[in-house]
């Protein structure tokens, strides 16, 4: 029992990390002084949901990830390859944005799917209505710069 869960917590930990660092590069892209400051927070929620699960799979006996997955690295390297490409637009960096926020939506979904504990399965809840929150907000945004493009 105590396996599954930490191997389900440590992929999400995955997702944050991949969210985190996709935020970052992201607010590296953007000369919108809003979008930059929206992406920094983003990045930080990021961090500070992956270190909440860390601490849960710490103690469970669990090794916690520390790092991004290897998909996760794949799509932030696309990122930075579109970002070399002459005319990226805040509504092209929002696009990349809404897709991880798609990614996490399906990660937290599948993640609540499984039985567990109250008290884990309130800390994910939790990390998946920011998610979700996240992803409206961007949403809206890529929405609005993709009108005034």
């Amino acid at each position: 029992m105590a396996d599954r869960i930490v191997k389900l917590l440590n992929n999400l930990i995955e997702t944050c990390k991949n969210g985190e660092k996709g935020f970052l590069a992201a607010a590296e892209d953007t000369k919108d002084a809003e979008l930059r400051g929206l992406f920094q927070n983003r990045a930080t929620d990021c961090a500070s949901g992956a270190a909440e699960l860390q601490a849960i799979v710490a103690r469970l006996g669990g090794e916690p990830e520390t790092s991004g997955s290897v998909a996760g690295a794949v799509h932030r390297g696309w990122v930075h390859l579109k970002a070399a490409v002459a005319g990226r637009t805040d509504a092209s960096i929002l696009e990349e944005c809404e897709r991880g926020e798609d990614v996490a939506k399906h990660d937290y979904t599948d993640a609540l799917r499984e039985p567990l504990p109250e008290d884990i399965r309130a800390v994910v809840q939790k990390q998946y209505e920011g998610v979700l929150r996240n992803h409206d907000q961007v949403r809206a945004l890529r929405d609005r710069y993709r009108a005034s493009a």
